[in-house]
């Protein structure tokens, strides 16, 4: 059995509202970090790109478990390698393999510099096709993005969800072992599937999209801040269970 805590889109700024959300959330993982296999952080890390930014991220991430990052679209591919990765500079896709216990993460990279769509480029799924044909033990995969395959109907995030999907759809199938595929970026705790396979959303730390027909605003800045936590056991059957921290 593996156990990832999951959150989300922190848009970490350095201002009190931001850090006081993301302190929150952390706080309650950092009391029982030693009871998670891993935590993801999958993307909007920070809110600028800026590297003061991920300077704070860099001191809020540090827990007694592995922390996984991937980068959002308000990230900045450059500034987010050297400030959370220890690597320096370069503009390329942010393509990593995270090996924990009981798991396998496949960390994608599906931003496109000046945009807030999504799409996984060529090189990308050439790396993820690539790395997933590597992957010849018997360990469960997870593959990891920050933007949505599907339209959550949230109109709000649908126009700015990962586009070109169909090209994942066609990769998935090669590879049994991937046992979801787990995401962020529309600020809404989701479940559903893709091609099949489980398909969870992790909520947004910094702010919540409203589904349409809640009669709210588009983002709104009071509901409490959230977090997933994804249970995988020896059956392979994926458990995902929803907290909101007021």
């Amino acid at each position: 059995m593996i156990t990832i805590a999951h959150v989300s889109d922190l848009h970490l700024d350095t201002g009190p509202r931001a850090t006081r959300r993301a302190e929150r959330v952390l706080d309650y993982l950092r009391d029982m970090a030693h009871r998670l296999d891993v935590v993801l952080v999958s993307g909007d890390i920070a809110d600028h790109g800026a590297a003061a930014e991920y300077d704070q991220a860099r001191a809020l991430l540090k827990l007694p478990c592995p922390v996984l990052v991937l980068p959002g679209n308000h990230d900045i591919r450059s500034a987010f390698r050297v400030g959370l990765l220890d690597e320096s500079a370069a503009d390329d896709e942010v393509n990593r393999i995270v090996r924990a216990p009981g798991a396998v993460f496949m960390l994608c990279d599906s931003t496109i510099p000046g945009s807030d769509e999504g799409l996984l480029s060529d090189r990308t799924l050439t790396w993820l096709d690539e790395a997933l044909t590597a992957e010849t033990g018997d360990l469960p995969v997870f593959v990891c993005f920050h933007h949505p395959p599907v339209e959550l109907h949230t109109p709000f995030v649908d126009r700015v969800r990962q586009f070109g999907a169909e090209r994942l759809a066609e990769l998935l199938p090669r590879h049994p072992q991937v046992v979801a595929l787990l995401c962020g970026h529309a600020h809404v705790a989701a479940v559903t599937t893709f091609d099949g396979i489980p398909l969870c959303v992790g909520p947004g730390v910094a702010s919540t999209v409203p589904l349409p027909f809640e009669g709210r605003a588009d983002v709104d800045y009071e509901l409490a801040p959230g977090l997933a936590f994804h249970i995988l056991d020896d059956q392979r059957r994926l458990v995902t269970h929803f907290r909101t921290l007021d």
